[in-house]
């Protein structure tokens, strides 16, 4: 059997019936997407297409990608015992036959959950794997059919608050997966994408787009936006318009932080909201709302403005089970009795009939309520404008709060004040010495009101001047300029948290409650940075804690690139900051912990490296080379890393490789590719030439890094102690060139890489390597160009690599670093070497 633009593949009608059922796979009308039609409907869709294809290279295993992307079939022996099935309820499944076990195995199928089934939402509708009712509206949106999406039908999507669209504001939704554009064209800046939109009252959304090229787009959607879901890796940065007052209902609103919003009194700092629900952290990176316990941070699931109520998700043992969660979620959370949430007896535990995701299992669903609020808090009468008939007036308790005129009450539930039954009809005799006192005191409060006036509007100029004063600031903190800016800053205190920082905050207690006071049997190993601990929170989340070293040379400069810079980075193949801490001398960083420890401990470790077979250690290969392209080109701020090493990749529990020790990192701004410094600091046996010796460093002093790191993952072999084991070699580099001109690269492969390795995938990982450490800079291939050679992509042939740059000396002692052993990092200056 062979694919082409005619084929198509009809499913039976029921498991025992054969003729055509309801589902056809085969290519859309343009050609350029894979589609499942439901009779006339679409039931799944692929990707967006990528470097002509139709499926991506991520999406399926090697051989069905060709064939899917009608390649020419060189070997047909490659698909034999292979099939593919359109089955009667709508999967698409490929199956492979194990000849050892003398079954078939499922590979790869789609939809593969309810969030892959296309538009599952309907129109305006978002789709979560991570939760148990999958659907929600977007912000400003309300479901078309309320009663059938609570029975769990989500199909007819759902409608603006208000019909009209044409309004000048925008909803800004980060990374998110949605039906391709109606319209592109090129575009200088975001602005001008912006206007374009604001021109066409049928425009819905734009999406400002950079390319690889350095060129620049502006998708224009102009219908209504259909198959909307969160996409980390490919999904756009999105601007959906909106009517102002569906998102904020008054200016203490705080607005919207991806998919939830965020209504009144919750609060997300200390501009929005009322003071005593300051317990939710807005990630505006990632669009990511956390709900801040006393005893940890829970991800917001949703938020029902209209109950009163939000969900969050907890791990399964931390409520025991549904049935005994609402005893005791308020003691695992910590409420206390003046505390205004509360636990409802809402739960959900089991996997339900709505979404059936692996990633829930172990997890339960906690809905909290929250109290009617008092009155809202205010500086003067100006900030109670969204609340009529009050008065911005002390209370008892010597706060300013809105306050109800006389004859009015405060009703938090409907956050108004309301009238009072029985005062409505006053006594007719009041009103004689009434008028009197009105007619002798009216003067005197025209005069009195007057001067009011005038103040408060020289008040009011002195306030929109800090505010524009303070959004300048913080707009400064969100720029290149301003980030590098930042970093620069001598003081970094504890006062100055929350400055264009985009982590949370943690107190040093709860960090001394999580290590175990930074016991011994919690510490995970020692760096140039300082000891590393595993640390616990009560909820149940595990951390890496980095405790700066009061004797480090280079530590206060690393803690300010790592909480500043690195925060704002966000990647599948980097390790993820999760928040920070300073206490006086004490400066603390919080990362996701990688129970697997660091490539090197499993390269070089006691344990060897028994569990990195093959397609594992090219997975990690993969992986950094991804991580290292985002670095260099896709991310916001374009970062060199500066220190790539094996003991500075880490490993998860599924073995994806995170880069990590973002320390000596430096930021190049616009498109700017190298720069230089006086003092060089790096790891011996990793630092490419130029940066050693004459302190240029660029993207490509990485790339060199890069290639030493393939080198030792795929022959096990540390670069610089290679003399141990091999005395007629100067380095690894050296014995990898001399087998390579041999033409006995294979004598290179470590023999604990089992006997499953892919000869044409380790000659290609060696040849990417020796490309990546050759003297010249220039010849170095970039990031972009060798994850193309590495997955087989690149249709050109490999260009042939010229000598490398090694140099024929022995290496100095190592030390310890991150989670194991690691090779010294040094810096060099002028007249001094240093340990880092």
């Amino acid at each position: 059997m062979k694919i082409d633009a005619k084929f198509s593949l009809t499913s039976w009608s029921s498991e025992e019936d054969p003729s055509s059922g309801n589902f056809i796979f085969k290519q859309d009308q343009g050609g350029e997407q894979l589609v499942v039609m439901e009779k006339s409907t679409v039931h799944w869709k692929s990707s967006r297409p990528d470097a002509g294809k139709i499926i991506k290279s991520d999406e399926l295993p090697p051989t069905i990608v060709n064939f899917l992307n009608f390649s020419q079939i060189n070997n047909p022996r490659v698909y034999q015992d292979k099939r593919m099935v359109m089955t009667f309820t709508g999967k698409l499944q490929y199956w492979d036959f194990d000849a050892d076990m003398n079954s078939w195995s499922l590979i790869w199928l789609e939809p593969k959950n309810n969030c892959s089934v296309f538009n599952f939402c309907g129109n305006f509708g978002t789709c979560n794997t991570n939760s148990r009712l999958p659907c929600k509206c977007l912000p400003g949106f309300q479901p078309k059919f309320m009663d059938k999406w609570k029975a769990g039908e989500f199909s007819d999507g759902c409608s603006r608050n208000h019909t009209s669209s044409c309004g000048n504001d925008f909803l800004s939704l980060k990374r998110m997966k949605v039906e391709n554009s109606d319209s592109s064209y090129e575009a200088k800046a975001e602005t001008d994408c912006r206007g374009e939109c604001l021109k066409n009252c049928q425009c819905q959304a734009y999406s400002f787009v950079g390319q690889r090229d350095y060129t620049t787009s502006c998708l224009i959607w102009s219908e209504d936006l259909k198959d909307l879901q969160k996409d980390e890796d490919d999904g756009y940065d999105l601007n959906i318009r909106v009517a102002l007052s569906d998102i904020e209902a008054t200016t203490r609103n705080c607005g919207t932080c991806g998919t939830n919003s965020v209504p009144y009194p919750l609060s997300t700092g200390p501009k929005c909201g009322d003071p005593m629900y300051f317990s939710f952290h807005c990630n505006s990176d990632t669009g990511e709302l956390s709900f801040m316990a006393p005893n940890g941070r829970y991800s917001v699931v949703t938020v029902n403005p209209d109950a009163r109520t939000f969900v969050i998700q907890m791990k399964a043992e931390e409520a025991n089970n549904c049935a005994a969660l609402h005893a005791s979620a308020s003691r695992i959370l910590q409420f206390n009795q003046s505390s205004p949430f509360n636990v409802t007896s809402s739960c959900s535990g089991e996997l339900g009939n709505l979404t059936s995701d692996s990633t829930l299992e172990g997890t339960v669903e906690v809905e909290i309520s929250w109290k009617p609020p008092l009155e809202p808090m205010c500086s003067s009468s100006a900030d109670c404008k969204d609340w009529p008939h009050s008065t911005c007036n002390e209370n008892k308790n010597g706060q300013r709060r809105c306050l109800c005129n006389s004859t009015y009450h405060w009703d938090g539930s409907v956050l108004n004040c309301t009238q009072e039954a029985g005062r409505l009809g006053e006594s007719s005799d009041e009103s004689k010495p009434l008028a009197l006192i009105l007619g002798i005191s009216l003067p005197i409060g025209t005069a009195f009101l007057c001067a009011a006036v005038s103040i408060y509007v020289w008040r009011e100029k002195v306030v929109k001047r800090r505010e524009k004063q303070r959004q300048a600031v913080l707009h400064m903190y969100d720029t290149e300029k301003g980030v590098k800016e930042l970093i620069d800053l001598t003081p970094f205190e504890e006062k100055d948290h929350g400055t264009g920082i985009d982590v949370p905050f943690f107190d040093f207690e709860s960090i001394l409650a999580a290590t175990n006071n930074f016991s011994e049997e919690n510490k995970l190993g020692k760096g140039g940075f300082g000891p590393v601990y595993m640390g616990k929170f009560p909820g149940g989340e595990e951390v890496a804690v980095k405790r700066l070293s009061s004797v480090s040379g280079q530590g206060l400069e690393e803690f300010k690139n790592e909480v500043v810079l690195i925060a704002k980075l966000q990647h599948r193949n980097l390790v993820r900051l999760l928040g920070y801490c300073i206490k006086g001398e004490e400066k603390i960083l919080l990362y996701e912990y990688m129970p697997n420890k660091s490539l090197d401990s499993l390269l070089f470790g006691e344990s060897s490296s028994q569990q990195l077979d093959w397609a594992t250690r090219f997975n990690i290969i993969l992986g950094i080379a991804r991580g290292l392209l985002y670095l260099h080109q896709d991310s916001r701020l374009r970062i060199i890393h500066r220190d790539l090493k094996t003991s500075n990749i880490l490993l998860d529990a599924e073995m994806n490789p995170k880069i990590s020790d973002f320390g000596l990192a430096r930021m190049i701004q616009g498109k700017q590719t190298e720069a230089n410094t006086l003092r060089v600091i790096g790891t011996y046996g990793y630092m490419a030439p130029e940066y050693a010796l004459d302190g240029l460093f660029s993207v490509k002093s990485d790339v060199f890094s890069f290639g030493i790191v393939v080198l030792e993952i795929i022959s096990g072999k540390r670069n610089m102690r290679f003399y141990q084991v091999e005395d007629d070699a100067p380095s690894l580099v050296g014995y990898g060139w001399r087998l390579w001109q041999e033409g006995k690269a294979l004598d290179l492969m470590d023999e604990r890489a089992g006997s499953n390795c892919n000869e044409s995938e380790f000659m290609r990982c060696v040849h990417v390597g020796l490309l990546c450490v050759q003297e010249v800079p220039s010849e170095r291939p970039t990031m972009g160009d060798i994850v193309l050679m590495l997955s087989g992509t690149q249709s050109s042939k490999l260009p042939i690599p010229k000598q490398p740059a090694y140099v024929i000396r022995r290496p100095l002692s190592a030390t310890a670093s991150s989670y194991s052993n690691a090779e010294t990092n040094t810096e060099i200056t002028s007249s001094i070497e240093e340990g880092r």
